[in-house]
């Protein structure tokens, strides 16, 4: 799907405000199967949301938060439904979305999307979505009901995604928060980022065959 076509179909679904401020857990499952877009005022790439986390902090120990209000976090302390993107081992940038209360610092991590449209690298994993949706700290603080970065859900009719939960990945530092079962995904998507290579092969192929039917 083109950039003009993405424009034009999905500007329309937004989610209000109130969506963001809801329980953190809610939120980062009813993420899954909505739609995340990037309009960098060239080209609009867009995925459908397969895999998120949600952290609660300031007491989850696994939660950026759980150090204190710094210059780093201070967008999870402000307004739901606004992005919070960090900068990890000097490479990866990471998509996160506030929600709750303004004041109290939880979010949800977006870990791995479905490629939709102007996409042509890997998005399972947060590092490699933000590369491939050209994330970065510039976009850090902006309103995720904007026009530049934004949610949106999905066009009435579309199926339901089968949705399963487990703990975390990568927190085993943070303790007994580790144990939480507090990463939700798309158990059908061969874009989860822990699924098998050869699965994601196959949903690759299948995608390709679906963008080249003629009609």
């Amino acid at each position: 799907m083109d950039s003009l076509t993405i424009a034009r179909v999905w500007r329309s679904h937004k989610p209000p405000h109130a969506f963001f401020e809801s329980g953190t857990l809610t939120v980062a499952r009813a993420l899954i199967g909505m739609h995340l877009l990037h309009d960098d005022g060239h080209t609009v790439r867009a995925g459908r949301i397969v895999e998120t986390e949600a952290y609660l902090g300031p007491r989850d120990l696994a939660a950026h938060s759980s150090r204190g209000r710094t210059p780093r976090t201070e967008v999870m302390f402000g307004p739901p439904g606004h992005a919070y993107v960090y900068f990890i081992y000097g490479f990866w940038h990471c998509l996160n979305v506030v929600t709750g209360a303004p004041g109290v610092p939880h979010a949800v991590l977006v870990r791995a999307l479905e490629p939709l449209g102007g996409l042509d690298e890997r998005t399972w994993g947060p590092g490699l979505l933000c590369r491939a949706l050209h994330i970065d700290r510039r976009l850090n603080g902006v309103d995720l009901r904007g026009d530049v970065l934004w949610i949106e859900r999905p066009p009435a009719g579309t199926p339901a995604a089968r949705i399963a939960r487990s703990t975390r990945i990568g927190v085993d530092y943070a303790g007994d928060w580790a144990q939480r079962p507090w990463r939700f995904f798309d158990r059908s998507s061969p874009f989860v980022s822990s699924a098998p290579a050869r699965a994601r092969i196959r949903g690759a192929a299948r995608r390709a065959l679906g963008n080249n039917a003629g009609g």
